[in-house]
C-alpha cells in the first residue's frame, strides 16, 4: 500500500504585492499553488497510492469566490476516479472559524473533526487515521494529548498540524513534545505547519512535509509531498517528490576578491546559473543577495540602481524561466570602522551619530515612536508580508541604520572628493 503525504498547500494563496515588481509573471506566480495541487493529483495516479493525507491548511483562509473550493472539488473528483481516498485537517489558515464558505466534495474526501479527535478506519486498506482540525486560528493547547490509541492490526497513521515545541518562523500552535508522538503508538506522524520539510524520527515515521510551494523568498529551495510505501504494517520507503511550479532561490554572489563592477556581476552571473539549474527546468524567483567585505562596496552603494540594472539584464539572458525578484546589497568596505569613528570632519561626525543611536535602545525605540505615521502611510504589502518593513523593533532599526551608512557615507565621500 502506498500514501501520500502532503501538507500548507495554501490553494489559491493572495502573494499580496507581487504587482509592484516591474516585470513580474503575477498570473504564473499566483497560479502556482493550483498547478501544485494538479501535480500532488498525478503523483497519487502515477504511483497507484490509495490515499492521501493533508495535515492541514489545505486552504489560506476563506474564498475570495467559489472557485478556489470548485477548483479543490475537481481534483478530488479525479482521486475518486483513481480510487484514492483523501482524509484531511484543519490548521491554523483554514481553521472552522476562518473558513466560513463550504462545499460538497465527492465522497472519497473525508475530513476529521475540529471538535474533538477522531479516528477514520479504512479496513479495505488495512489503515486507521487518527487526528482533530484546528477550531480557530489561534490553538495554544496540545491537540495530540487527547488523540486515540492505535487500532491493533492496522497501521496507524496521526494527522496533526503543530509547531511542535517550536520552529522559527511559525507561531507555536498546537505545541507538543516529540517525545509525546514517539510514544504514541501510531506507526507514522503526518504533521504540517513548518514550512521546511523535516524529518523528525524514523522510529515512528514523523515528519513534515514542506509546503508544496513556495510563496515568497523564504520559502526557497524543493517543495513537495512525500511518498510512503508500507507493507505489513510496516513503512517500507519514504521519498520526497518534487511537486512546485516556481521555485524560489536566494542566489548568493560573495564579492570579497573583487574590485571592479565587472568582477562583481560575474560573480552574479555564476550565482544566478546555480539558481536557474537547481530549479530543474521551472520558473525561478530569483532574490540575489551580494555579500561580502570588498574594495567595491561604495562604488555599489553609490551607484545602485545601475547594479540593479546589470543585475536585471543578466537575469534576462539567462537560458531557462528566471525573474529577478529582488538585489539585495549587503556589502561592507574594507576599512575598519573605527578610524572612521575618529575622524574630525563630516564623515567621522556621521559615523559617530550612527553608532551612538544603534547602540542606545531608548533612542531606538524614541525613533520608532517617531516613524509611526511614516508607517502608517505606507502600501498595505510594505506593512505586512514576508517583505514588510519593521519600523518597530531595535533590531530591525539597527539594521536599516547599517544600510543608512552604507548609502550616505559613499555620498559623503564623494562630496568631500569633489570639493579637493
Amino acid at each position: 500500500m502506498k500514501f501520500v503525504h502532503a501538507a500548507d498547500l495554501h490553494l489559491d494563496s493572495p502573494l499580496a504585492g507581487l504587482s509592484r515588481y516591474e516585470g513580474a509573471p503575477v498570473e504564473q506566480i499566483r497560479g502556482a499553488t493550483r498547478r501544485a495541487l494538479e501535480n500532488l493529483v498525478k503523483l497519487c495516479l502515477a504511483e497507484r497510492a490509495e490515499l492521501l493525507v493533508i495535515a492541514g491548511d489545505l486552504y489560506d483562509g476563506d474564498w475570495r469566490d467559489y472557485s478556489t473550493g470548485l477548483f479543490f472539488s475537481k481534483q478530488m473528483s479525479a482521486l475518486r476516479a483513481g480510487n484514492v481516498q483523501v482524509v484531511w485537517i484543519r490548521g491554523n489558515h483554514d481553521a472552522a472559524s476562518k473558513l466560513t464558505a463550504h462545499l460538497q466534495l465527492p465522497e472519497n474526501v473525508r475530513e476529521l473533526s475540529h471538535k474533538k479527535p477522531e479516528s477514520f478506519l479504512l479496513e479495505g486498506l488495512g489503515v486507521a487515521v487518527h487526528g482533530q482540525g484546528f477550531e480557530t486560528r489561534d490553538v495554544s493547547h496540545d491537540l495530540s494529548s487527547r488523540y486515540p490509541e492505535p487500532k491493533r492490526s492496522l497501521f496507524n497513521i496521526g494527522l496533526l498540524h503543530t509547531a511542535l515545541e517550536g520552529r522559527d518562523g511559525h507561531a507555536p500552535y498546537a505545541p507538543c513534545r516529540l517525545t509525546a508522538l514517539v510514544d504514541r503508538g501510531y506507526d507514522y506522524f503526518a504533521l504540517g505547519h513548518v514550512h521546511t520539510r523535516e524529518v523528525l524520527s524514523q522510529e515512528p515515521w514523523i515528519v513534515f512535509p514542506g509546503n508544496l510551494q513556495g510563496r515568497h523568498a523564504r520559502e526557497t529551495g524543493v517543495k513537495g509531498a512525500t511518498l510512503v510505501t508500507v507493507e505489513g504494517e510496516r513503512v517500507r520507503a519514504v521519498e520526497h517528490r518534487a511537486l512546485d511550479e516556481v521555485r524560489w532561490h536566494v542566489a548568493e554572489a560573495e564579492v570579497s576578491g573583487e574590485h571592479s563592477l565587472d568582477g562583481v556581476l560575474e560573480r552574479v552571473r555564476e550565482a544566478l546559473s546555480r539558481a536557474v539549474l537547481a530549479g530543474e527546468g521551472r520558473l525561478s524567483a530569483i532574490r540575489v543577495r551580494i555579500s561580502g567585505a570588498s574594495a567595491v562596496h561604495e562604488l555599489l552603494a553609490a551607484r545602485s540602481e545601475r547594479v540593479i540594472d546589470e543585475v536585471r539584464a543578466l537575469t534576462l539572458d539567462l537560458s531557462g524561466e528566471a525573474w529577478l525578484e529582488k538585489v539585495e546589497l549587503c556589502t561592507r568596505p574594507l576599512a575598519r570602522r573605527v578610524p572612521l569613528r575618529e575622524r574630525e570632519d563630516a564623515i567621522g561626525e556621521l559615523r559617530r551619530g550612527l553608532g551612538n543611536l544603534a547602540s542606545d535602545d531608548a533612542a531606538l525605540l524614541q525613533l520608532a515612536q517617531e516613524l509611526l505615521e511614516l508607517k502608517r502611510k505606507l502600501p498595505p504589502e510594505l506593512r505586512e508580508g514576508p517583505d514588510a518593513i519593521d519600523l518597530e523593533s531595535p533590531e530591525a532599526l539597527r539594521r536599516l541604520l547599517t544600510e543608512v551608512e552604507a548609502t550616505l557615507l559613499p555620498m559623503v565621500r564623494g562630496a568631500e572628493d569633489a570639493a579637493q
